[in-house]
């Protein structure tokens, strides 16, 4: 975040970098730097002639100098903002030379998205002496949850730690796709709404009392009815609960229980910290520590391991995936 405030900080006090090659594994970022540029460095009366928007995939790295060459019209510079450049991936250090002596008034911008460039290119190492590199990362799950918080935050709104997991474990960890269903809770709910479940079932379309999260607590609490009800309603709904996903939430889920065994502190400052986990689930981890104790955990890890490969067609070919979660349950629970 550090990076990025800095990044928007030069931007407006007209730092301007020659290059800017903004890569990696996340999309959200690039997105949002690429348009802050796209938006704020030139003037709308100078964008007519000055600024250029490109696609890796309809042009070539030559097109892409070409372009960078030009001079500026009734302007002090150009953008040229070159999206989905990983397309050109094969052929971007070509743009190595460009980037040793790059047109001073010219703002390339090259969105290389969902992979980055090999450092140990001649290319990277020319972009980096002279412009700026933007490596946007991929967060990790125990990440999402507050960046959820933060961005609502800033718009004015709150959310439950529960309505965040269930964002978290329907969407996964892309930013992007967290970002679009936010702003649709933010068309439909006034500010200083705290998001909860309910909203979250009602607008986005995910099941409040059928998810993972759901299946995780009653599987710790040993809450035997409610996890073979979710189980069931999976097996009914595969499309919309990938048993690819449970099993590897369950296994997780077991993973960290068999670390907080392994605590000599569990306080729960201390979970929180080791297991990357919100102060809000902390009895629930402990809850589920009390119902499983260690020897129990590793055997439901093996287990689940198990079902992973059946789940991929490992020795269980033409078995339906409701009849895999239903024997994968009773396995944990015994």
């Amino acid at each position: 975040m550090d990076d990025i405030k800095k990044l928007v900080t030069d931007i407006n006090n007209k730092n301007l970098a020659p290059i800017y090659l903004l890569m990696g594994e996340e999309a959200y970022y690039i997105d949002k730097i690429s348009d802050y540029i796209e938006a704020n460095v030139l003037a709308e009366e100078e964008k007519g002639f000055n600024q250029m928007v490109l696609y890796g995939r309809d042009v070539t790295i030559e097109d892409v100098v070409s372009n960078a060459k030009r001079y500026p019209m009734m302007a002090d510079k150009q953008v040229v903002i070159v999206k989905e450049a990983q397309d050109l991936s094969r052929t971007i250090e070509k743009l190595a030379d460009y980037a040793k002596n790059p047109q001073p008034s010219t703002v390339l911008v090259l969105c290389y998205k969902y992979k980055t460039v090999d450092k140990r290119k001649t290319v990277y190492k020319n972009i980096k002496k002279v412009g700026v590199v933007f490596e946007s990362k991929k967060f990790y799950d125990n990440q999402v949850p507050d960046w959820i918080r933060r961005t609502l935050a800033t718009k004015g709104y709150k959310i439950t730690p529960k309505a965040s997991q269930m964002l978290l474990e329907f969407l996964g960890t892309s930013l992007s796709k967290i970002n679009n269903e936010l702003e649709k809770l933010q068309i439909v709910l006034p500010q200083s709404t705290e998001i909860s479940p309910l909203h979250i079932e009602e607008n986005i379309g995910i099941s409040k009392d059928y998810n993972n999260f759901e299946l995780r607590k009653a599987i710790g609490s040993r809450d035997d009815a409610k996890a073979f009800k979710i189980v069931n309603y999976f097996g009914d709904n595969p499309k919309d609960n990938p048993m690819v996903v449970t099993v590897s939430l369950l296994f997780n889920f077991f993973s960290q229980l068999l670390q907080l065994h392994g605590m000599s502190d569990k306080s729960p400052r201390s979970i929180t910290s080791a297991l990357r986990v919100n102060p809000y689930f902390v009895n629930e981890y402990l809850d589920a520590a009390r119902h499983f104790p260690m020897r129990k955990v590793s055997g439901v890890i093996a287990t689940i391991r198990e079902f992973d490969l059946k789940s991929k067609g490992v020795n269980a070919n033409a078995v339906p995936q409701k009849d895999l979660l239903k024997e994968l349950l009773v396995r944990i629970l015994n």
